[in-house]
């Protein structure tokens, strides 16, 4: 089916465009990314990429001509298809037509693939007892998220979990994790109670782990319990047990046999291991074990500095216990820019943290119940315990049976989420293309929705925020300036640091900075960077920021609230122009 290409909304005040120039025939080929036109609006110029790449079958608008925006300018498709084949493959109903009509005159963009229809098509055959439209693998974010937008199409959805349901994120991931740290952030309290005018009874306390662990339980039983109480209000039949997935799209459980007419293979990740001498011993502890720890380690050696070793050291440092973290890029979140991780490990390290660098574990040698940590520059770090967080890596158990596709070892799926073969799909950690849980519930939704109604949506996830759970937190939302500067060259950087706003100075965080970089021409968003108060909730305004193509200058309409930290962003963004009022003025 042809794609429709739109004129663009490049601002909030928009309202249309002038083509300037085509760069590219009718009947041309055209590659995804390649230039298709050079458009004009009040503010600005631009050129135009292609979304898809396929033959420029129809130009509708022609250069000169002012054209509203999100209105059919050009169809791209397949060599030989015709406009009228394209518009007649699927017919959208009349409430997609009226959404779509809404959506352009709000002047919103509105989606190149056709809205999803709210039922499955009527020409489908019934299903048998044994038989859904989707059978669900796993019941993570992926699993249950994708479950739930089935049902929601209207169809008969099934979802089998091998273990309890929520995933990772829920039971031995995200939540737990984020139960603890807020338990670091209390203890952080204390430490400054008697300078803001405190003065409690008594400064020592105690941590008592049995209801540490019963608490962060609590917790889990809650969301966990959440989520299956979604899925049978839903009507989603549910089946415990490692489901085995077979080609023709049956899956095991057991004794039991089910069929789904798609399958979406949402297995998620585990725990990555390496193969060093030393590592099986019960003094080595997984993310997933040190959850569950009722005794406070007398020390710990943490190998991988990555988010989780990060997170899970500093939950034991806020404890008072002696952290070591050994790292082997140059230094600890390699995945974030380079001054944010930079300005986090200073932090860190003031907290107590001893955090090595560029080295990397080569033997462990268990001795009188402690640990050496043999490093490969030749130093020792002696610990009583030693978490092994170096990341986590696609689960496939159950998964055999499938000749699928493979990207070193996670399956390879396309826009749509579907894998090799026709009718599978796979989102979440599985696949491997961004192991976030809330990217999973995007893959997750697209994948139910192309399952049940065929390839219609793609999953975009350039402006997916991610962020550590330390304190001050670290976030960020597209690219680092090592990455900008790579691939645009000259790039246009602003910051703003916290120590300058006032919601930051009263709440004694004011520590780090935000940090937005842009393109020089036309002040496009590139990344946003983010280490201070806040800072995970502030990722998503800069998400939603960079996902409606802002710029710079459109940023500068907006009015934040005052006193907010948010405010700190607003001033980074300014200062991309070298306007922002609370910075000196920069030095020429």
């Amino acid at each position: 089916m042809a794609f429709e290409v739109i004129m663009p909304k490049l601002g909030v005040d928009m309202q249309e465009g002038e083509i300037i120039e085509w760069k590219k025939a009718e009947g041309d080929t055209v590659t995804e990314g390649e230039v298709l036109l050079e458009i004009m609006s009040d503010k600005t110029n631009m050129e135009l990429e292609a979304e898809e790449s396929g033959v420029l079958l129809k130009i509708t608008r022609q250069a000169g001509e002012v054209v509203p925006v999100t209105e059919i300018i050009a169809y791209i498709g397949e060599a030989g298809e015709t406009i009228a084949d394209a518009s007649a493959a699927t017919p959208a109903p009349a409430e997609v037509a009226q959404a779509t009509a809404d959506l352009k005159a709000a002047g919103l963009e509105v989606p190149a693939a056709p809205a999803v229809a709210a039922a499955p098509a009527a020409d489908k055959a019934p299903l048998a007892d044994n038989e859904y439209d989707i059978v669900v693998v796993g019941g993570g974010p992926a699993g249950y998220y994708a479950a739930i937008r089935g049902a929601q199409l209207g169809g008969k959805i099934a979802i089998v979990e091998k273990s309890e349901f929520g995933g990772t994120c829920l039971n031995v991931g995200c939540i737990p994790t984020k139960t603890y740290l807020k338990n670091a952030e209390i203890l952080d309290g204390l430490k400054i109670a008697a300078g803001r005018g405190i003065n409690l009874a008594s400064t020592n306390y105690a941590i008592d782990m049995d209801k540490t662990v019963d608490f962060k339980n609590s917790v889990v039983r809650t969301l966990t319990g959440g989520v299956k109480g979604l899925l049978k209000a839903n009507k989603v039949t549910m089946f415990n047990g490692l489901g085995q997935v077979n080609p023709d799209k049956t899956v095991t459980i057991g004794s039991e046999t089910i069929k789904g007419r798609s399958i979406i293979l949402a297995t998620g990740s585990k725990v990555s291991r390496i193969n060093i001498p030393g590592i099986e011993s019960p003094l080595v502890l997984t993310s997933d074990d040190i959850l569950d720890l009722k005794e406070m380690p007398k020390s710990l050696a943490v190998m991988g500095g990555g988010v989780v070793g990060i997170e899970l050291g500093l939950v034991w440092a806020s404890y008072g216990v002696p952290v070591t973290v050994i790292e082997m890029a140059d230094r600890i979140i390699p995945g974030m820019d380079k001054e944010v991780s930079l300005e986090l490990q200073k932090i860190l390290a003031k907290k107590g943290m001893t955090i090595k660098t560029n080295v990397g574990v080569s033997e462990i040698v268990e001795a009188n119940n402690q640990l050496t940590l043999k490093l490969n520059n030749g130093e020792e770090v002696v610990a009583e315990k030693a978490l092994l967080s170096i990341g986590r890596v696609p689960q496939l158990a159950g998964l055999e049976n499938l000749n699928l596709e493979m990207d070193r070892n996670r399956i390879k799926v396309n826009a749509y989420q579907e894998t090799s073969i026709p009718g599978i799909y796979a989102p979440g950690d599985v696949n491997g293309t961004k192991m976030l849980a809330h990217a999973a519930y995007r893959m997750g939704e697209v994948a139910a929705e192309n399952a049940m109604h065929g390839n219609v949506r793609k999953a975009k996830l350039d402006y997916t925020p991610a962020a550590v759970y330390t304190h001050p937190e670290v976030a960020m939302v597209g690219l680092t300036e090592e990455q900008a500067r790579e691939q645009y060259g000259d790039v246009l950087v602003g910051r703003s640091s916290f120590a300058g706003n006032g919601r930051a100075i009263a709440s004694n965080e004011a520590h780090g900075f935000v940090k937005v970089i842009a393109e020089p021409k036309y002040h496009e968003i590139l990344g946003v960077h983010i280490i201070g108060p806040a800072a995970a909730e502030l990722a998503n305004e800069a998400s939603t920021i960079m996902e409606a193509e802002l710029t710079v200058h459109d940023v500068a309409q907006s009015i934040h609230g005052h006193p907010t930290f948010s405010e700190n962003m607003y001033e980074a963004f300014m200062d991309v122009l070298g306007e922002a009022i609370h910075n000196p003025p920069r030095r020429k």
